[in-house]
């Protein structure tokens, strides 16, 4: 005999409901989480080397009347001729302590560019190409003319180039910037080294392995910072990087209040009425009630509620009323006498 199981159609509504919030509670998990999903990549963190417009490992040069935003360093190394005429609008730090933590601050950063993943493969010449936010992987880049950097309108947005030997950049090139990007978050992380060309407007941070040179007259909005070998400059202007802050202003809101004020007002009217009336009645009621009431109020009886009999309900109810009470009290009487008589 073959035994059928009758699921109940309440049940059955019931355990479909809670797969459907099961499968909904698993979706949201997966957005929270941003499990397929790119995230926006994060800044590169400098640490104290953000501080220095260059730092080198044996020596800072410099020819002509450069002038650095920030400070400059240079550790294990400790020596920067040319300074003057080159201009430090920070400090100078020469094989310090500080110039250490730095160059330790700058180590940390050029690993932590180099191991961002997911990346993707760029041909070696940049220049004529538009770039949207991300982590980039080149062999050796070549810049000839201008790179665009579109930062979708997310001034926090975030540029990585992994370089895994030298960067070179011809003369006059450029990086320009467009919808909103920032210098403070471009990171170059450059496996041996960089030069920037002559005349060439460059942005961003600069991490190179081994060395750094900007050839006369080349600009850079950000760091040139060098690990194990020399930074060279020669008439060059090093700013600090900006970091660019959102350009919209804060919309209205567009609901209201939903709940009510919790305090009570705190001070008192300090002021008094300074006017008084200026003027007085004109005028005098001018007659006088002419007539009496004619007719004496009439009282209406009003019906009983609940039926119709008006005004002769009343004493028949009560009549009735005070029969059931004798009877009652009668019935009880003789209740008790047979109560006692057995």
């Amino acid at each position: 005999m073959t035994t059928k199981l009758i699921r109940h159609p309440r049940r059955a509504a019931l355990s479909a409901l809670a797969a459907i919030a099961a499968s909904g509670t698993a979706v949201a998990v997966l957005l929270v989480s941003g499990t397929g999903a790119s995230a926006a990549e994060a800044p590169v963190g400098l640490g104290t080397a953000a501080n220095f417009s260059v730092l080198a490992g044996s020596t800072v040069t410099n020819t002509g009347p450069s002038f650095l935003a920030q400070s400059l360093g240079v550790s294990p190394g400790n020596t920067a001729p040319g300074f003057p005429p080159g201009i430090v609008a920070g400090e100078i730090h020469l094989g310090d302590a500080v110039a250490l933590q730095a160059k330790n601050d700058l180590t940390t950063a050029y690993n932590d560019a180099a191991g961002r993943t997911p990346f993707t493969n760029l041909p070696a010449e940049l220049g004529g190409t538009t770039l949207t936010p991300g982590v980039y992987r080149l062999g050796a880049a070549q810049l000839t003319g201008t790179l665009t950097l579109n930062s979708q309108g997310d001034p926090a947005a975030v540029f990585i180039f992994q370089i895994e030997s030298t960067l070179i950049t011809a003369s006059n090139s450029s990086v320009v910037f467009i919808n909103g990007a920032s210098p403070c978050n471009v990171y170059w992380q450059v496996g041996s080294s960089a030069t920037i060309g002559t005349g060439t407007r460059f942005m961003g941070n600069i991490l190179a392995q081994t060395s750094i040179t900007m050839n006369t007259g080349a600009t850079l909005q950000g760091r040139a910072l060098a690990q194990t070998g020399a930074v060279t400059l020669d008439t060059n202007t090093i700013n600090a990087p900006v970091c660019l802050q959102p350009t919209g202003t804060p919309t209205q809101p567009t609901g209201t209040p939903t709940g009510t004020p919790t305090g009570t007002p705190t001070g008192t009217p300090t002021g008094t009425p300074t006017g008084t009336p200026t003027g007085t009645p004109t005028g005098q009621p001018t007659g006088t009630p002419t007539g009496q009431p004619t007719a004496r109020p009439t009282r209406t009886a009003l019906p009983v509620t609940g039926g119709s009999g008006g005004g002769t309900l009343l004493p028949v109810l009560t009549g009735i009323g005070s029969i059931a009470v004798t009877v009652g009290a009668a019935l009880l009487l003789l209740y008790r006498r047979r109560t006692s008589e057995s």
